[in-house]
């Protein structure tokens, strides 16, 4: 969908923003372009929408040279989302979003259902939100109409600089949110630059980890903070990149222990037997169907006496995650309800648990695995669960 071949931008001056770039996003590619300040990540985004033109080099959109194109029609195909925003302060939230629709000769009706549409897939109320004026407006809420407007006319690239940088880091969570939900829906070939490598780790599906003016490495999250492609990259994702890399790092099934299994209708005296022949302290408890109801320990199914009947007993199951989840996740729930392991679930199936050795297994061959260019399954190693 986007392609630079050899681009160079070289200011009067003498100054070089960017240096001989060459790099391809796929079609409904989210690629986040990272690095220090003055690195060329702007510079990059601003010469696909001819808002900068390169010194040398062409830039490819949907297989078109965008310097024969008209500079001004090829904007009205690109959504554009900057840090502040820009909406028009003297129209409604409506009529902003509606702003590049009507540009391109959409009738009025057309195109206020289209920004109607747009306010509520970026969750804001057209009927609430939509008669406002951006003055009323949180700057969460602005940044939401920044990036609704850029959709309104359906444009096939979306080019946004730093669009979560200017609001707190707890709207700023829940806007990353939002966003990642609205990709999924739409999927536009995205190119987003960020200085915060979190935030590229979080959003991107590609990586461009850019030094002065060059990428250093153009990879998946995961390959850039488990396998850095140099000094630089390694330096600028920081020591703490294996935990960064537990956020990229989605959980499987086999990275999952089966434990004990006690069953909702069985008798409390039958589980306490099985749960001392496998030397389990605790069992989870399954209903007939194979979803999660809770868990039992050895020692009071063991009191209950032969009357006890296991659902009776059960306690509710509050550490649990669902399968596909990132290993952040699982760590975060098991640190926050004090557990030793968390239930992993397919919908309410059980699958397994993940203990923290299973984790660190997990981290670990997802880690191999790009380093080796193999899939997770066929790494071997010695393994601190099976010790």
């Amino acid at each position: 969908m986007i392609r630079f071949d050899q681009v160079t931008k070289r200011y009067a001056d003498g100054t070089t923003a960017v240096d001989g770039l060459s790099f391809e996003v796929a079609e409904g590619e989210l690629v986040t372009l990272v690095g220090p300040s003055g690195c060329g990540k702007t510079t990059t985004i601003m010469m696909v929408n001819r808002l900068i033109e390169p010194t040398s080099g062409r830039i490819y959109v949907d297989g078109e040279d965008i310097a024969t194109l008209d500079p001004v029609r090829l904007r009205r195909r690109i959504g554009y989302v900057i840090q502040q925003v820009g909406l028009f302060p003297h129209r409604t939230i409506l009529d902003n979003t509606a702003t590049v629709p009507a540009l391109i000769g959409w009738k009025k009706a057309k195109a206020r259902a289209r920004a109607a549409e747009l306010l509520d897939l970026v969750g804001l109320d057209p009927k609430t939100f939509g008669s406002r004026y951006p003055e009323q407006l949180s700057g969460g809420q602005r940044q939401r109409v920044g990036v609704a407007r850029a959709l309104a006319a359906d444009p096939p690239v979306l080019l946004m600089d730093e669009p979560f940088g200017a609001v707190d880091p707890v709207v700023r969570e829940q806007l990353q949110d939002e966003f990642l939900r609205m990709q999924a829906a739409v999927r536009k070939t995205v190119l987003l630059v960020t200085h915060d490598i979190e935030e590229a780790v979080r959003l991107g599906d590609r990586i461009a980890v850019y030094g002065q003016g060059r990428i250093e490495q153009y990879d998946t999250p995961g390959a850039v903070l488990g396998t850095p492609a140099t000094p630089y990259v390694a330096e600028f994702v920081g020591a703490d990149r294996g935990l960064k890399r537990l956020s990229v790092t989605e959980i499987e099934p086999d990275d999952l222990e089966q434990p004990s299994v006690a069953r909702l209708d069985e008798s409390a005296a039958q589980a306490a037997a099985r749960m001392r022949d496998e030397g389990a302290r605790w069992a989870v408890v399954l209903d007939g169907s194979g979803d999660l109801h809770g868990w039992i320990g050895v020692h009071e199914a063991t009191l209950a006496g032969p009357e006890g009947r296991v659902g009776d007993l059960a306690h509710r199951m509050n550490a649990w995650v669902p399968v596909g989840a990132p290993l952040k996740q699982a760590f975060g729930v098991m640190l926050q309800h004090d557990a030793g392991w968390v239930a992993v679930l397919d919908g309410s199936r059980f699958l397994g648990v993940l203990t923290p050795a299973k984790l660190h297994e997990a981290l670990r061959r997802s880690v191999d695995a790009d380093a080796q260019g193999v899939a997770r399954d066929e790494v071997e190693f010695d393994s601190v669960a099976d010790a």
